[in-house]
């Protein structure tokens, strides 16, 4: 894992870029040679440059095709136990490597996806419900 400090240079900079084009085409120079950089790349470095404008931290990190499950449990922000519990119960698929559970990244990765909409779903839900009732 890496954190780079923003200087307030790089800041102000990444501040200027934002607000002068929201949507700006970006290219990147390589030994003379300009290439244009695909939107979808584009974007990632769009929200990355939107955080460093406001100030935002920004950690990169890799992790491997097939995690542990304490590695697992993490990106997910939950225990081992319970982690374990929802690869008992299906809700997680997981295989064996000896007598140890592996999980592939994108299971989790899919996994947490489901379980953010879930509770974002369940608060939209409780706003609803808090408006309905007037105790706003």
């Amino acid at each position: 894992m890496s954190t780079l400090t923003v200087t307030p240079r790089q800041e102000q900079q990444a501040r200027e870029l934002v607000e002068r084009a929201p949507r700006p085409q970006l290219t990147a120079a390589d030994e003379g040679a300009t290439h244009v950089v695909p939107p979808e790349l584009g974007e990632l470095l769009l929200r990355i440059l939107k955080i460093v404008a406001e100030g935002g931290t920004v950690t990169v990190a890799s992790l491997p095709s097939e995690l542990t499950t304490t590695v697992a449990a993490e990106q997910l922000g939950v225990s081992r136990p319970t982690l374990m519990r929802m690869i008992r119960d299906g809700e997680i698929p997981a295989h064996k490597v000896g007598s140890h559970h592996r999980l592939k990244l994108t299971d989790v990765q899919e996994s947490r996806r489901v379980r953010l909409e879930r509770q974002r779903a369940a608060f939209e839900d409780l706003r609803r419900l808090e408006a309905e009732l007037n105790l706003e």
